[in-house]
């Protein structure tokens, strides 16, 4: 019978293995990878925002998230199963320089061309949606620059802590769709955390990415400024803060921690 799924030690050498990539990967394909992460982590979020728009007055602010975070799932399941560079999932690639397979001048090199393309790609996809005029049907727009506010107004240090704790999740579901050795297992693997991050309401970099510029389109196209709703907040206030946070999600709680696990004083290969 063929083995259905990695252990924890063989993901976290897989992970490891896989991270060598960055040594030989053409600056052109890591590109083109980040913006397509940017255009799928878009297309849930902007489902997300269509979904909830009138949720929590029908069916209650719970039940609105868990659905929010079940559609909003779809952008980490087309990163993972179509392939991308996605920002946080990079933040695995510490365990590949933790071991000495890449030096941490190759991660910081990936990282800063990853975000960039991440951020691009972003930023096209929430202009886009913004030219369809969807937002015009029922309470999309206004519920897309709501969001976008409230983002905004987040102080530091809780916008800090709830970007940890979401890439905290969203790399254990990298983790475990690496696990996992079939379509749907990949999934679900994909599906359980970003779910739980979402309806948690921690934080996200790339999808605030979406987000934020979304509602700041729509913003500008309804004719109003809503308070505290600049790109300054955006980049300074949010995106700052929960990039931080990301990282030392990803990096430490689960990077470090399974190559603490199970590679420390091994070797690779």
């Amino acid at each position: 019978m063929d083995k259905r799924f990695l252990t924890p030690a063989e993901t976290t050498q897989a992970i490891t293995e896989n991270g060598r990539r960055v040594l030989t990967q053409p600056l052109s394909r890591t590109v083109v990878l980040s913006l397509l992460a940017g255009f799928y982590i878009g297309f849930g979020a902007e489902l997300a925002t269509v979904v909830t728009q009138d949720a929590a007055a029908h069916l209650g602010i719970g039940v609105s998230r868990l659905l929010g975070g079940s559609v909003f799932s779809l952008g980490l399941m087309l990163v993972v199963i179509c392939g991308a560079e996605l920002f946080t999932g990079n933040s695995l690639l510490v365990k590949a320089g933790l071991q000495g397979e890449i030096s941490w001048g190759k991660i910081a090199e990936n990282w800063t061309v990853v975000i960039l393309g991440n951020l691009v790609g972003s930023l096209f996809f929430a202009w886009l949606m913004t030219e369809t005029g969807l937002w015009r049907s029922g309470q999309v727009g206004t519920h897309a620059v709501g969001i976008a506010a409230a983002k905004c107004q987040l102080d530091f240090w809780p916008a800090f802590v709830r970007g940890m704790l979401c890439n905290w999740l969203v790399c254990l579901a990298v983790f475990m769709a690496t696990a996992a050795r079939d379509i749907v297992s990949k999934l679900l693997a994909c599906y359980m955390p970003i779910m739980a991050f979402v309806a948690s309401g921690f934080e996200h970099n790339v999808a605030n990415m979406y987000f934020i510029p979304a509602g700041l389109f729509i913003d500008r196209a309804l004719g109003v400024q809503t308070a505290g709703l600049t790109w300054g907040n955006f980049l300074f206030g949010n995106l700052v803060p929960v990039t931080l946070g990301n990282i030392v999600g990803g990096a430490v709680f689960v990077a470090f921690a399974y190559w603490y696990v199970h590679l420390r004083g091994t070797r690779t290969g």
